[in-house]
């Protein structure tokens, strides 16, 4: 994320916000309260609307335009998650939020790209070490990591169900994964495992 974010009040001037759309090159900014919590956004979109309506010729403010609530993601919510809330909102950029919904950051669709953009070769690698080896403790011959364009393929035999769910789990956290297709069989059920 971006954390040098333009953002605007509610009773900030809309033209004010047409110029650092434009001064910026930015198709939207948060509007935050006085504590900075994210209470809507204004995007291009929403000032050529309200500048069509009638009533335009009235002093137009950021928070009479805004769109809200707004669509915001955590701090510490996964990329993949931002990326899916941008495609099933139709939008180009999120506020990134704390945990008292106050601005930290701005993501956007080319933040998101970039991390997509990663090579299957350091996913793979990231996986077969960092997940694989390091953090479950499996021998690097007992699964098979395989990566193409950011789907990894996971196959082998372990020990447990658990150890089948943890690898798909902790794979799927990868920056750079769009998908993990599970391959892996195991040798008994883990009895502490919740159904699916």
């Amino acid at each position: 994320m971006t954390d040098d974010v333009v953002s605007a009040r509610s009773g900030t001037p809309a033209d004010d916000v047409a110029r650092w759309l434009a001064e910026y090159d930015i198709n939207g900014l948060p509007v935050v309260d006085a504590e900075d919590r994210v209470i809507g956004v204004v995007s291009a979109t929403d000032l050529k609307r309200v500048r069509r309506a009638p009533a335009a010729e009235a002093m137009l403010t950021a928070g009479a335009v805004m769109s809200a609530p707004a669509r915001t993601v955590r701090a510490d919510d996964s990329v993949v998650r931002a990326a899916r809330l941008m495609s099933t909102s139709g939008v180009e950029r999120l506020p990134v939020v704390d945990e008292e919904a106050r601005l930290v950051g701005m993501i956007t669709r080319r933040d998101v790209l970039q991390i997509f953009a990663r090579p299957d070769a350091d996913i793979r690698n990231e996986v077969a070490d960092e997940i694989v080896v390091r953090a479950l403790w499996l021998s690097p011959q007992s699964v098979d990591v395989v990566v193409h364009d950011g789907v990894v393929t996971l196959s082998g035999h372990v020990e447990s169900s658990g150890s089948v769910a943890l690898t798909v789990w902790m794979t799927r956290q990868v920056d750079g994964v769009t998908a993990v297709i599970n391959r892996l069989t195991y040798q008994h059920e883990d009895p502490h495992r919740q159904p699916a």
